[in-house]
């Protein structure tokens, strides 16, 4: 037998002015997971869990390409998450030409933070109503989208804010604070109908008013068969460090592909970001490692994002681009590391004498937490199931907590 599942995570976010490009269209990437069941009528196990995640290396193309033009390009490859892509290039450029755009970091966590919102937003129209067996609602991001997109021209009004040296920088405070507003009404609406929940009592009183699809998905997933499913026992994705993803990416060209932290899997994404919020640790406490962890965390980074970017709204300041075009020529390395909606991004390139792009790697979110012995396959292997149907909305409800950047297919055999 053999089931597709919905695209989980395909969202359709682009920095403004950045077109979708062919080489990331969902259709050319997947997530595969093979499942091998044992049991019968009384109850069925996941025996075996092959994950496979087969990204579109879109970095490919920077090679060969000067600095400054690799770094103007990056944000047109990716369809999803466009902007942190763009800033980890760019970072990456500054590190290997020693350009200081620190005074630009503010308002890079601006710009991330807003399509982070964007792309959690995708999930709560899209992702979690199929969950809950209803038509999907991209309409609805409509008003989220239109605050979103005024982020960075109130920041950038030049358009020039994903260069490497960072651009003109004249923060509009009224604008920015408009368009959170904005972003917040959303999230009230959309998402919490109140305020946000803070423990697992919150949790569950919220979970049984029904007052969103969210709320709804909390209900079924608060459920005790599902509560403490998929739990994957895999070490959290704590290195922030662009050194330490450097020395990772540089000195292993399949890292990539088989990314690992102190030789073992790592999980990346908002539990990782969120493990100290008083929410998730109370749900952990109550449920375990499992779904109601992994949406809880959700919730947190959706509560946590806007007082962030009101924290750093409050202490904007203009700068100007450091002189970098053209950018000086020569040898070096470097990397540059995002945040994005489903975790932790990084990019590592090398240039040559001529300050072109020798060598490019990055490592994505998707490719840790699907990896062949990450935290999904982690989380189904030794997995119980009532039988076929039930194992591939269970591992559909698993891959929409680890939100991959490509659509998920899923097989079964017994």
């Amino acid at each position: 037998m053999s089931c597709a599942s919905d695209p989980s995570g395909c969202g359709r976010s682009t920095p403004q002015g950045c077109p979708m490009s062919a080489a990331t269209l969902p259709g050319e990437g997947s997530v595969s997971v093979r499942l091998w069941l044992d049991g019968g009528e009384g109850g069925m196990t996941i025996r075996r869990a092959e994950v496979a995640a087969r990204r579109p290396r879109a970095v490919a193309a920077l090679v060969g390409r000067p600095a400054a033009e690799a770094a103007r390009l990056a944000p047109l490859l990716f369809s999803l998450c466009g902007t942190a892509q763009g800033l980890a290039v760019a970072r990456a450029c500054e590190a290997a030409l020693g350009i200081d755009a620190n005074a630009h970091e503010t308002a890079r966590s601006l710009l991330t933070d807003a399509e982070a919102l964007d792309s959690h937003g995708w999930q709560v129209v899209v992702e979690w109503p199929a969950r809950l067996g209803g038509p999907p609602r991209p309409t609805a991001l409509r008003d989220l989208r239109s605050a979103v997109s005024a982020v960075p021209p109130a920041l950038y009004p030049a358009g020039d804010g994903l260069r490497a040296g960072g651009g003109v920088l004249r923060p509009d405070t009224a604008a920015l604070r408009d368009a959170l507003e904005r972003m917040a009404g959303w999230l009230d609406a959309a998402v919490f109908a109140g305020p946000p929940p803070m423990d697992a009592d919150d949790l569950v009183r919220w979970a049984g008013r029904g007052g969103s699809d969210a709320a709804r998905l909390a209900a079924r997933l608060l459920t005790p068969d599902l509560a403490g499913w998929g739990g994957c026992g895999v070490a959290l994705l704590s290195e922030r460090s662009p050194s330490r993803f450097k020395t990772m990416l540089a000195g292993d060209p399949s890292f990539a592909t088989n990314p690992h932290y102190e030789d073992a899997p790592a999980l990346t994404g908002p539990l990782e970001r969120q493990a100290d919020h008083p929410l998730v640790i109370s749900v952990t406490e109550r449920f375990g490692d499992g779904l109601a962890r992994l949406f809880a965390a959700r919730l947190a980074d959706l509560a946590v994002l806007p007082r962030r970017m009101e924290a750093a709204i409050a202490v904007l300041r203009p700068a100007d681009p450091v002189p970098a075009d053209p950018m000086p020529a020569g040898p070096g390395a470097g990397c540059g590391v995002s945040e994005t909606a489903r975790g932790r991004l990084a990019h590592w390139l090398r240039l040559d004498g001529d300050g072109r792009l020798a060598e490019a790697r990055m490592v994505a979110p998707t490719d840790w937490n699907f990896a062949a012995a990450g935290p999904l396959a982690r989380g189904l292997a030794g997995a119980d199931v009532r039988d076929r149907d039930d194992a591939v909305e269970r591992v559909r409800l698993l891959v929409a907590m680890l939100d991959p950047c490509v659509a998920c297919d899923i097989e079964v055999h017994e």
